[in-house]
C-alpha cells in the first residue's frame, strides 16, 4: 500500500468526518456499470472546488485492494446498489494526483518519468525504475488476474499551467494514451479535470474517453454540483434562507437537473452562517479579467448583454480544449463554462451568468479593467433604484438617458435593446428582487417584473413596461388593459407600475410612475 498503489482509505475517510458531507456515492453505480466495457474511459471536467477531487478520494477508497472500506460505505446511497459488494475493494488502483507531480518537478519534461519511477517503486517485486511501466503492469495482471483501475486527478494541469509547451503537452498525452489505451490490465479509468480532453492534432488521441464536461455532464448530471433537493435538506437543517441561497449560488443546469448549486459556496455559507462570495476567493479574478478585457471578436458587447441578464447563442463544438487557442469569441465563452464563469443551456446552446456569485465577479472585473462607462452604469443603479421607490419620474427618466449614454456600445433599435440597458441600469435591484423578464401575467407578457424577495418585503414589487416610439401613457395602459396587475395582487399597498420610451427622434426617454392601489381607486 502506497500513496499512489492501492492507496488507503484515508482521503475519503476526512470527507465523511467533516460536518457537511453530502452523499454522492451514486456515481459508484455508474462506474461499476461502465467497468471492463467499451466504455470504460470516464473524464469529468469541472470547475476548481466542485467536488472533483473528493470523489477521485471515494473511488480510490472503493475500488483499493490496499483498505477495507465496507464500514465506510455501508449507510452510503451505493449500498443499496446490487454491484456494490461486487466490487468493493476487489481492484488495484493507481491513483494519480498530477497537480502533485507538477508542484514537485523542477523541469516540467520530466512529468512522465517522475509519474512511472513512483508507480514502479510503489509496486512490490523485483522491478526497477529502468523497467517499462506497461510491461510491469502487464506481468502483475498475468500473475494475479486481478485488473487496475487508475484514478488520475487534475489530469489536465499542465494544460492550464505550461499553456504554450506544446512538446511536453505531447510528450504527456503520449504516456497517458500508451498507459491506458486498449491495455486488458486497464478496467476503468477515471480522470478529473477543469477542462475537457485536448483536441491536439492526431493527439485527440484520448479518443477512447467519454467526456462528461460542464457543457454536456450527461448521464452524470446530479453529481456535478448540489441539486436542489440537496441543498433543500442542507437549509432545513442549518436554518439558511433557500431563497437567498439560490440566489447567490445556484443557476447552474443540465438537461435533466434543472437547478443545480456550487457545492463549495452553499458549504462555506452554510458553516459561516451567513452569504457571500467564496468560490470566486479560491481564484483571483484575473483568470477572469484577462480574457473579457481583450475583447477578442467582440466579446465586450456580449459580457455587457451578459451583465444585463440576457442570455447568448455560443457555439462551443470548435472549442480546442485549451486557455490559448482561440478563434473566435465562442472559444472564450466556451472556456469560461468549463472554468465555471458561464451557465450553458444545452438544449438552446445559450450561455448566461448563472447567479449572484459570479455576476459580482464580472462587475469586479469590469470595474477594474477600466471598462469606465460601464462601471458607472453600475455605480449609479443604487440612485436610480432609489428614484424609482419615490416615484420620481423625471430622475428616473434621466438616469436611463445617461445610462444609454453610458452604454452607447448597445444600439438602440427595438424594445430589447432598450429592455437590456435598462436591466443593466437596475442592476443593483438583483440584491433586493428577483427579476423576471416577459413574465406571463394577465392577458399576455409583462416585460419586467419586480419581486421582492423574502427578506426585503418592504420594497415595492414593481411591473415595468417599455415602449419605443410611444407615448409612457401607452404603457401604463397596457399594463392595465392586459390585467398583469394580476401578479400585484399580494403587493396592492406596495406596488409600483412603471412606464419607460424612447423616442427615436428626439433620442430622449421619458418615464410615469404610479402606485397600484392608485389605479385601483380610479377604477
Amino acid at each position: 500500500m502506497g500513496y499512489n498503489v492501492n492507496p488507503s482509505n484515508k482521503g475519503f475517510a476526512r470527507s465523511l468526518r467533516s460536518q457537511i458531507y453530502v452523499d454522492k456515492s451514486g456515481l459508484i453505480a455508474y462506474t461499476n456499470k461502465v467497468l471492463d466495457t467499451n466504455q470504460k474511459y470516464v473524464c469529468v471536467s469541472r470547475p476548481r472546488r466542485f467536488g472533483k477531487t473528493m470523489t477521485a478520494e471515494m473511488l480510490t477508497a472503493y475500488y483499493s485492494r490496499g483498505c477495507y472500506s465496507g464500514n465506510m460505505f455501508a449507510n452510503l446511497n451505493i449500498a443499496s446498489d446490487p454491484s456494490y459488494k461486487i466490487h468493493l475493494n476487489q481492484y488495484n488502483v493507481i491513483f494519480l494526483n498530477i497537480q502533485r507531480f507538477l508542484s514537485k518537478l523542477k523541469k516540467v519534461e520530466e512529468l512522465t518519468a517522475k509519474i512511472a519511477e513512483k508507480v514502479i517503486k510503489e509496486i512490490k517485486g523485483s522491478y526497477s525504475p529502468q523497467d517499462v511501466l506497461t510491461d510491469i503492469l502487464d506481468d502483475i495482471y498475468a500473475e494475479q488476474d486481478i485488473p487496475f483501475v487508475f484514478v488520475i486527478d487534475e489530469w489536465d494541469c499542465i494544460f492550464r499551467e505550461y499553456k504554450e509547451d506544446k512538446i511536453t503537452q505531447k510528450r504527456y498525452l503520449d504516456f497517458l494514451r500508451d498507459l491506458l489505451k486498449d491495455r486488458e490490465y486497464a478496467a476503468l479509468t477515471y480522470m478529473t479535470g477543469i477542462l475537457p480532453i485536448k483536441k491536439y492534432g492526431s493527439h485527440s488521441a484520448l479518443n477512447m474517453f467519454d467526456e462528461f464536461s460542464m457543457s454536456d455532464p450527461g448521464p452524470l448530471e446530479e453529481f456535478v454540483g448540489f441539486t436542489q433537493d440537496e441543498v433543500n435538506i442542507l437549509c432545513a437543517k442549518y436554518n439558511m434562507s433557500i431563497e437567498d441561497m439560490a440566489q447567490w449560488y445556484n443557476g447552474y443546469h443540465f438537461r435533466m437537473i434543472k437547478s443545480v448549486y456550487n457545492p463549495k459556496s452553499v458549504v462555506t455559507a452554510i458553516l459561516r452562517g451567513y452569504f457571500g462570495n467564496y468560490w470566486t476567493k479560491t481564484e483571483t479574478y484575473e483568470a477572469l479579467s484577462f480574457y473579457i478585457d481583450a475583447n477578442f471578436d467582440g466579446l465586450r458587447d456580449a459580457v455587457i448583454e451578459l451583465l444585463a441578464g440576457e442570455k447568448k447563442c455560443v457555439d462551443v463544438s470548435g472549442f480546442t480544449n485549451d486557455m490559448v487557442t482561440f478563434k473566435n469569441y465562442d472559444d472564450i465563452l466556451t472556456l469560461l463554462i468549463h472554468l465555471g464563469y458561464l451557465g450553458y443551456d444545452v438544449e438552446k446552446q445559450e450561455v448566461f451568468i448563472p447567479n449572484k456569485e459570479i455576476s459580482d465577479e464580472f462587475v469586479t472585473a469590469v470595474k477594474n479593467e477600466g471598462w469606465g462607462e460601464i462601471a458607472a452604469a453600475l455605480k449609479a443603479s443604487d440612485d436610480l433604484l432609489k428614484a424609482t421607490w419615490r416615484a420620481d419620474s423625471q430622475s428616473v427618466a434621466a438616469a436611463i438617458e445617461k445610462a444609454h449614454n453610458d452604454i452607447s456600445i448597445i444600439r438602440y433599435n427595438d424594445e430589447n435593446a432598450l429592455s437590456c440597458v435598462i436591466s443593466l441600469a437596475y442592476y443593483s435591484a438583483r440584491q433586493y428582487y428577483t427579476i423576471v423578464r416577459e413574465m406571463p401575467a394577465g392577458k399576455g407578457f409583462a416585460d419586467l417584473v419586480f419581486i421582492p424577495r423574502k427578506s426585503h418585503l418592504d420594497k415595492p414589487a414593481m411591473i415595468l413596461e417599455l415602449k419605443w416610439d410611444l407615448s409612457v401613457i401607452a404603457a401604463i395602459q397596457q399594463i392595465k388593459d392586459r390585467q398583469y396587475t394580476e401578479i400585484l395582487k399580494g403587493y396592492k399597498d406596495n406596488a409600483l407600475l412603471i412606464g419607460i420610451t424612447y423616442d427615436k427622434v428626439s433620442k430622449r426617454h421619458e418615464c410615469t410612475i404610479e402606485r397600484f392601489t392608485e389605479c385601483i381607486d380610479r377604477r
